[in-house]
């Protein structure tokens, strides 16, 4: 096994919580590259990145500040008017992303979120907000994904000290499951928290090519619960709707739900990619078949 096994990736899920206070504590200094209350937003990205656009453009519309779209960046709809179109990346290199802005031309406001200012869709964008605190080696995104979630939930109004203490804990509590008990994970979420629940499936996929699945939660009934049985993870992030809980342990599967803040529950599905990955004899830095960026060839776009 390659001796950096889990190494980069453990150290940066590690720090989430003191990127969360640093970027936190930066906010004031984004305001202009920012969403004002009341603009028409389109959040865009691959990946991870979608998935952080996603929760957003659900808190965004959930606070009362405007009508927020979410689309992966091959997919966004052209037809369709903004005031201002955001686009995360942690590389700022993504090929989508760099030719939707270039599709979008000067006018049209845009605002990148990325951990490297010095990259083309930065360098594209009409502002830039550069979490350079969060930036990342491993392949795997822990930290900036979060990092980014928890300054646009700063600039929305939101109180997050104690999600950033809930942070800390997660980083060492014990896991709810043991990796080694289960061969199949399900994760739930509603609304913002459905966004996170995909988040945490593509953690287990990538680190440790486990067999993950995630659904709102009110459509586990809907096909999802015919394949739990005994040694079926299902993980709900945020509260259950009732008797969803029921229904899952009913078919033989373990049911988690704890009382954290989707996000902080986030960090321990990252610690699970980790141990599942080990347990796998993979290397979670390296994830098969994938790299740290996509960048396309002429062609394949």
């Amino acid at each position: 096994m390659p001796e950096t096994t889990a190494a980069h990736v453990e150290d940066e899920l590690a720090s989430q919580p003191d990127c969360w206070s640093a970027a936190i504590a930066s906010v004031d200094r984004f305001s202009a590259a920012l969403p004002d209350a009341g603009e028409r937003v389109a959040v865009v990205g691959c990946g991870t990145s979608l998935y952080m656009s996603r929760a957003y453009a659900a808190l965004r519309e959930g606070a009362g500040h405007g009508e927020t779209d979410a689309f992966a960046a091959s997919e966004y709809r052209s037809g369709r008017t903004y005031d201002r179109v955001v686009g995360i990346s942690r590389s700022g290199t993504t090929t989508e992303l760099v030719e939707l802005i270039d599709r979008l031309g000067p006018s049209t406001r845009t605002t990148v979120i990325t951990a490297d200012a010095a990259t083309p869709a930065a360098a594209r964008a009409s502002n830039v907000i550069e979490l350079s605190m969060a930036a990342e080696r491993s392949v795997v995104q822990t930290r900036f994904p979060t990092t980014v979630l928890c300054v646009l939930g700063e600039a929305l109004g939101e109180d997050l000290g104690d999600v950033v203490a809930g942070g800390r804990s997660a980083v060492t509590d014990p896991l709810p499951v043991e990796p080694a008990t289960a061969h199949q994970f399900k994760f739930l979420g509603l609304v913002w928290a459905a966004a996170i629940a995909d988040e945490a499936a593509l953690k287990c996929r990538e680190a440790a090519g486990a067999w993950t699945e995630s659904y709102p939660a009110m459509e586990y009934r809907h096909g999802p619960i015919s394949v739990s049985g005994e040694g079926t993870v299902v993980w709900m992030f945020g509260d259950a709707p009732p008797g969803l809980a029921d229904d899952a342990v009913a078919t033989g599967a373990t049911f988690v739900d704890d009382d954290l803040d989707p996000m902080v529950d986030l960090i321990r599905a990252q610690r699970l990619a980790v141990g599942l990955a080990r347990q796998n004899g993979l290397d979670p830095d390296r994830p098969r078949s994938l790299s740290f960026s996509v960048v396309l060839q002429p062609g394949q776009f």
